[in-house]
């Protein structure tokens, strides 16, 4: 009997590393995510790593060199997802238009520089 699934949304790079360390150890993309799931879940749950210093360290109590190598592991996840978030969540259309800014610079693709309207249309 196979356990129930719920819909979950990952980073379109994690979900690509996924597929590709699946193919490995021929896993879906999905199953390679559960089994870090998986993972993760148990190197929390074995104290190998501290979640204290961890959670101190993001909170800037102490400092990154005093952890270990893999506390340092895990502060570099988090940071990592934090960064993602508040970059998935930036809009500088929007501060810019905010600021006054009639027009920002952006790069395309290919890296021709254009100039872009703040003010929406």
């Amino acid at each position: 009997m196979s356990s129930p699934t719920m819909p979950t949304r990952f980073d379109a790079s994690l979900f690509e590393a996924a597929k590709v360390a699946g193919g490995r150890s021929h896993r879906s993309a999905a199953q390679q995510l559960a089994h870090w799931a998986r993972l993760g879940q148990e190197l929390e749950a074995s104290g190998a790593i501290s979640t204290r210093d961890v959670e101190r360290a993001l909170a800037g109590q102490i400092g990154y060199d005093e952890l270990g190598e893999r506390d340092q592991a895990a502060v570099r996840t988090a940071w990592s997802e934090e960064m993602d978030t508040r970059i998935d969540n930036l809009d500088l259309r929007a501060i810019f238009a905010e600021q006054g800014r009639m027009s920002h610079a952006v790069a395309d693709p290919d890296g021709t520089v254009r100039r872009v309207p703040n003010a929406s249309e």
